[in-house]
């Protein structure tokens, strides 16, 4: 049988290394061992030798024995080693292994205060970018863990003082009578080194202890195309680091504000617009060219006979929506009428008026047909 492998060895760390330095390199060895992420022939064996070296090391009491004793003291004499060693299943899962074995099983319920906050930044963009879709680049003043302490906001880690209260776990069980026959059992940070498992002998001069300091970053995302005012995008582990390396970074999470455009508002994937044409464009049709909002001609058809109110839909050049189709531009057809006419343009206007004029006797069929055609069309 061949000898057992050193924990230290086995974790890469030295025997004055704190809780934070163990729970790191456990988390660092883990992931990379994990027999569901890991191609190696050995990865189960090395995952499960990672487990055992760490579940012995993070507890107080098992490490003093190991540290005096070797294998043997935890074995209880006799080659058995770990086997022979007894572990529950509270050992295992409680405090700092649970953060990290919830990330690998979705189980265990997660410490408090183990993960940095969420940062919620609001951010400008132009109408444009929403058209088609695009990238931008941000530069934010974010926090981020201290590149002189490494984030552990000690000027030395290697000196710093295992937490007497926690016993180095970094969380302590807390017991509350809830009636005369029950007591209410909870697991929470350790007020005295709040979640770290140890003491910091003297805090980094850079942070002051913090383990984190503001450093400029530039950020970069994607604009999908038909975002509207509102969307959120979140860049996961961009926000704020756990205070002195004590779990998972939060989020950068950008709110997009999307600024108005001059003549489109937008329903949806649909653009509307409103239209103003002389009466002769309604009468007679006609055919008008915009610049669009997609670099390319919109064409707007005016069919003969056309109605001031009435609306004319062109299918396919709104915005994108989730579907992977785009919406219609609608466009509200207006009268423009000027506000003033010369005399030749009156006279002209007066003797059509003879002709294009409503009688009295057909102004009420004209309101009853109006609003036949109103019911009919929505």
């Amino acid at each position: 049988m061949s000898a057992k492998r050193d924990y230290y060895e086995i974790l890469g760390v030295s025997q004055q290394a704190d809780g934070g330095e163990l729970k790191k390199a456990f988390r660092s060895l883990a992931r990379k061992y994990h027999p569901d992420k890991s191609d190696a022939e050995d990865a189960e064996e090395r995952f499960k030798e990672i487990q055992e070296a760490y579940a012995i090391l993070s507890d107080s009491e098992k490490r003093q024995v190991y540290d005096r004793y070797g294998h043997q003291g935890l074995s209880g004499g006799g080659g058995g080693g770990f086997q022979g060693f007894h572990m529950n299943f509270e050992d295992i899962f409680s405090g700092d292994l649970n953060d990290i074995f919830s990330s690998f099983f979705g189980g265990g319920q997660r410490r408090r205060n183990s993960r940095g906050s969420d940062v919620l930044v609001r951010h400008n963009i132009p109408f444009s970018a929403i058209v088609e879709g695009t990238s931008e680049e941000l530069e934010l003043n974010l926090l981020d863990d201290c590149q002189t302490c490494d984030g552990t906001g000690a000027l030395d880690p290697t000196k710093n003082k295992h937490c007497t209260v926690c016993g180095g776990r970094g969380s302590v069980t807390v017991r509350q009578q809830v009636g005369p026959f029950m007591v209410n059992q909870s697991t929470q940070q350790c007020p005295e080194c709040a979640g770290r498992g140890s003491i910091i002998d003297k805090p980094c001069r850079n942070c002051r202890g913090e383990g984190r300091e503001t450093r400029k970053q530039k950020i970069r995302f994607d604009i999908p195309a038909g975002a509207e005012s509102g969307t959120r995008l979140r860049m996961r582990g961009h926000g704020e680091p756990a205070p002195r390396g004590g779990g998972d970074s939060g989020d950068l999470i950008i709110q997009l504000e999307v600024q108005a455009h001059p003549w489109f508002e937008r329903d949806g994937a649909d653009l509307i617009m409103s239209l103003p044409v002389g009466f002769p464009e309604l009468a007679l049709g006609a055919r008008i060219s915009l610049a669009h909002i997609d670099g390319k001609e919109l064409l707007i058809d005016i069919p003969k006979g056309s109605s001031a109110g009435q609306t004319i839909e062109i299918r396919g050049r709104g915005l994108a929506h989730r579907r992977g189709q785009r919406g219609s531009v609608v466009v509200l057809l207006k009268l423009h009428m000027p506000k003033k006419f010369d005399k030749k343009t009156k006279k002209a206007l007066e003797e059509l008026g003879h002709t294009l004029s409503i009688g009295a006797e057909d102004v009420e069929q004209s309101v009853r047909d109006e609003a036949e055609y109103r019911r009919r069309n929505g």
